[in-house]
């Protein structure tokens, strides 16, 4: 056995398409939908991103907007630009790119974001929604690139148990509460995780977010459990995941690949976000 190969570029494609069609849609009645991204310091990742989002978003005919920081910027200065952008009629999503220079207070910036212009869902009042297993417009995108993922790919959800090897706010605790409410029993693995193989090998969707390349191996897998590897870590002559591709793809009944499986969702996801997040502020007018 050999495990299917998750195509995350394929995915995020087809999502993308879709998004395109929906910012027709709102141009056509003169609501172009607005993002604007807030960007921090001189971090090489971050400004590697955020090019991305920008491409993407214009390609799709998204309205982008960059707004960047000296890395010295102070907390209130960084509120003061938030709200302003949350006040902006024309603004339809914000993102605040993290991480944010380390003096300044993160979670001060991120509640500064109107909850329903939220591109990124990380406002607490959007991240207890979806605690709570409500509706969401706008969920953390890597998270919810993972369930699209495994809804396309009809790998099973309601029922399975669910393994995540990480608990960060970006992806496993989100990601946590998405599996959750699709009726997956879950179980959050961390750092001080006893036996972590052992637990491992209990799920059917097995979820590495550590950081820690190869880290996870045959070892950690049960056959046929669908593996979805969000870790990227560059090395030379490229980037790999979390997962030990050549140990586990023999064992694993479904492999997001790195690169080309979860990277791809995200901006994907974000995109998908902004036109959602545009449709519900701006609603067609019925005559």
């Amino acid at each position: 056995m050999s495990a299917i190969i998750i195509d995350g570029r394929a995915v995020a494609k087809a999502i993308r398409e879709d998004v395109a069609a929906d910012v027709r849609a709102l141009a056509g009645r003169g609501d172009r939908p607005g993002l604007s991204v807030v960007l921090c310091g001189d971090n090489a990742a971050s400004e590697i991103y955020v090019r991305n989002k920008g491409r993407v978003a214009e390609t799709l005919g998204i309205r982008f907007e960059l707004h960047r920081c000296a890395a010295t910027v102070e907390t209130e200065e960084l509120v003061t630009l938030v709200r302003g952008l949350s006040s902006d009629d024309r603004v339809d999503a914000i993102l605040v790119q993290l991480p944010l220079p380390a003096h300044v207070q993160a979670d001060a910036v991120i509640e500064a974001i109107a909850p329903d212009k939220d591109a990124d869902g990380f406002h607490p009042l959007n991240f207890g929604r979806l605690a709570e297993g409500r509706r969401v417009l706008s969920p953390p995108g890597t998270p919810a690139g993972c369930m699209e993922l495994l809804r396309r790919y009809d790998v099973p959800i309601s029922g399975s148990e669910a393994v995540i090897v990480g608990r960060s706010a970006i992806v496993g605790r989100p990601l946590a509460a998405m599996l959750t409410n699709a009726d997956a029993t879950v179980t959050l693995c961390h750092s001080k995780t006893r036996g972590l193989a052992d637990v491992c090998r209990r799920a059917d969707i097995l979820v590495a977010a550590t950081g820690r390349p190869g880290m996870v191996d045959s070892g950690f897998v049960r056959p046929g459990a669908c593996v979805i590897d969000v870790g990227i870590t560059a090395v030379e002559g490229g980037v790999v995941g979390d997962a030990d591709r050549a140990s586990v793809e023999p064992v694993a009944g479904w492999l997001t690949p790195v690169p080309g499986g979860v990277g791809p969702m995200t901006i994907a996801m974000l995109m998908r976000n902004t036109a959602a997040l545009a449709a519900a502020r701006r609603p067609a007018v019925v005559a």
